[in-house]
């Protein structure tokens, strides 16, 4: 069964990164987003947790809040702890766009209720809306 179009698979080490492709981070190292000339490639990093979490968003987040700048885009959905809210919070400070998921859609609010306390959201949305959110940002 199809659920995407999107290719989605684990991220590698030093691997260009592709549109329609999903990266995810292995359980075992931070991902890291840098860019080469035109490209951007992923960076696998093997460090300590940060604030207990390994992977950890918030790595990924301040890679992009560098890297990608205002052509970003981010969203933090449901989840425990406050991983990923500084993070998010960079991304904006660099002019990206940034989305929390709210709380009525959420599982866990942990992780967008910290991100919304720290203002590093431009917006709330539901789950449900996250993909035409995604698809308003590239029209």
């Amino acid at each position: 069964m199809i659920l995407s179009k999107l290719k989605i698979k684990e991220a590698e080490h030093n691997e260009r990164v592709l549109a329609n492709h999903v990266y995810i981070a292995p359980g075992s190292h931070h991902l890291q987003l840098v860019r080469r000339g035109a490209f951007y490639y992923t960076q696998l990093k093997d460090g300590p947790p940060v604030q207990r979490h390994k992977p950890s968003v918030n790595v990924l987040f301040q890679s992009v809040a560098k890297q990608v700048r205002s052509n970003a885009i981010g969203f933090i959905l449901t989840g425990m702890g406050a991983d990923g809210a500084f993070g998010l919070l960079e991304m904006k400070k660099s002019g990206a766009k940034t989305y929390a998921q709210d709380e009525s859609s959420s599982i866990v609010f942990g992780m967008p209720k910290e991100a919304i306390k720290l203002n590093a959201h431009s917006k709330e949305v539901t789950l449900a809306d996250v993909p035409t959110t995604i698809t308003q940002c590239f029209s």
